[in-house]
């Protein structure tokens, strides 16, 4: 990647000379935008196996702890087109170097949190940059990378950070909590820096274009997400004077859900009438790209949730340090790129309703199969086949559900295609969590209950309410897959139904990097 030849100044693209940029040294350039992009998708899963370490020292309640991980969600995806569409007014290198430096302050600000709120905030600050940050990354190739072999090895690495991002994550995530938690947020810093330094000297400025944010569009869609997540999140928590769950009737849960569905709606009609929508509807009235966006939506929100949960079961239940988590997971890696392998050289002669149903049916094996762990489960036995199962099967429905995202797209609409499609995996996993999260919380709670409630004699010892709390925990795990499955048998008969473009109609060519930020 960054050999002699990569490093010798080369003529920028095509339009550089137009916008002043100068000689790049393609290789460094390369090296600071796939950088950025593996900081932004590591951080969607590096703090998975964290989250333990986290829950510990900032005592988080069981319903809070996966704020941890929505709230960068929400504001990654609640923002990610406006990201997008401030790199086409403002300039798209001005919006990367930006959303950078708010990411590594945001890094900062989580690594040194002493409370709860501190980390939600400073968590919530890092999508935002993430946000700005993302689209503006991919957008910079084609703005310093002349047409050609140079520009397609570049997208090609592009698509390789995106990909690994999640294996490194869980790895490094691991090595990192085993020195301290806050090493996973602190160590953006320095690297956020150096990448904001050298992008003015390595990276070229794309010309400004006419037009606004839709600033009303992003609030309301951001607002909306945010109320939303509150609202189920909200169901999880413990009355503190019964203990009791909270009902779907308090107005702290049906106020914020009924609020948030009203503002989503505000924003679907803001974007019908302006001009400077961030979602143009056009690319959502279509029956395919519409059914790919809905079963996305699903399907991120059983992905995040599977690692999540799992994360938490490996840790807390099995006993696995957090480097031994982040390895239990890279058999999903191996198997999702060979699958995705499999499913791109099966594209040019199967339907993609066929190969994306055949991963659905895989992932709703899989999600039974956690239904079904114990608190004395094994990795080799209980856990690894049902990963290398859902793993083949995300494998075969990312890929050609990637392909009718973006099918029939007008070139003017190809860039709000791929970011809607990243948009609704974002959003799709921070409501996953949020509606899981309140099962495996509520889960919990019943069978500590339970277990509470059928103990005699003397009190428990240390020893027997640690197996108390895992016999709890593994319980809240097996409730909440149980419901997972539901979602991944909707996604796939959603899929098979409602898919009806034949493989003929699909430009294959140039299949996507599997879109995977988990």
């Amino acid at each position: 990647m960054t050999t002699g030849s990569h490093l010798t100044p080369t003529r920028p693209p095509d339009d550089d000379s137009a916008d002043g940029h100068g000689h790049r040294y393609l290789g460094l350039a390369l090296v600071l935008i796939s950088t950025a992009q593996l900081m932004v998708v590591l951080d969607a899963s590096v703090v998975n196996i964290a989250l333990p370490r986290i829950q510990a020292e900032l005592q988080i309640t069981d319903a809070n702890l996966t704020w941890v991980v929505t709230s960068y969600g929400i504001a990654f995806g609640g923002l990610l087109l406006l990201g997008g569409r401030m790199g086409d007014v403002i300039g798209r290198r001005k919006v990367f170097i930006g959303g950078i430096l708010v990411f590594a302050l945001a890094s900062l600000l989580a690594g040194v949190a002493q409370a709860e709120w501190q980390l939600l905030a400073a968590r919530a600050l890092q999508g935002a940059g993430a946000a700005a940050a993302s689209p503006t990354a991919l957008a910079l190739i084609t703005t310093t990378f002349p047409a050609g072999p140079q520009r397609n090895r570049a997208f090609a690495v592009y698509a390789a950070m995106s990909g690994a991002g999640a294996a490194v994550g869980l790895i490094l995530g691991g090595a990192l909590t085993e020195v301290s938690w806050r090493w996973t947020m602190l160590i953006n810093v320095p690297i956020g820096l150096v990448v904001a330094v050298m992008a003015p000297r390595f990276l070229g400025e794309s010309k400004p274009q006419p037009g606004r944010w839709d600033l009303p569009g992003a609030v309301t869609a951001t607002l909306g997400l945010v109320l939303l997540v509150y609202g189920f999140n909200h169901k999880a928590q413990l009355d503190p004077s019964t203990g009791a769950p909270a009902t779907w009737t308090e107005f702290l849960t049906l106020g914020p859900i009924i609020a948030g569905v009203v503002l989503l709606v505000a924003f679907f009609i803001i974007e019908a009438r302006t001009p400077y929508a961030l979602l143009p509807l056009r690319i959502v009235t279509d029956r395919t790209r519409a059914v790919s966006f809905v079963v996305m939506l699903i399907v991120g929100a059983a992905i995040f949730a599977m690692f999540l949960f799992l994360s938490l079961f490996i840790q807390d239940v099995m006993g696995y340090s957090p480097l031994q988590a982040g390895v239990a997971f890279l058999p999903f890696t191996v198997g999702i790129i060979v699958a995705a392998q499999v499913a791109s050289s099966l594209a040019s002669r199967l339907d993609p309703r066929w190969i994306a149903g055949a991963g659905g049916g895989l992932s709703v094996l899989a999600m039974w199969g956690y239904g079904q762990l114990e608190a004395g489960a094994t990795y080799v036995a209980d856990l690894l086949p049902w990963i290398i199962v859902q793993a083949l099967g995300m494998g075969l429905i990312f890929v050609p559900l990637t392909l009718t995202a973006v099918s029939r797209v007008d070139r003017r609409d190809s860039g709000v295609g791929s970011a809607v499609l990243n948009t609704v995996q974002q959003v799709g996993g921070a409501i996953g969590i949020a509606v899981l999260g309140t099962v495996f919380a509520n889960g919990i709670t019943e069978k500590m209950t339970e277990l509470a409630a059928s103990a005699a004699g003397p009190p428990p010892t240390p020893e027997q309410l640690e197996v108390g709390a895992r016999i709890a925990q593994a319980f809240g795990t097996t409730e909440t897959f149980g419901v997972a499955i539901w979602m991944m048998v909707a996604a796939t008969l959603i899929t098979l139904i409602g898919l009806s473009i034949k493989h003929e109609e699909l430009a294959t060519d140039g299949i996507p990097g599997v879109p995977v930020d988990v």
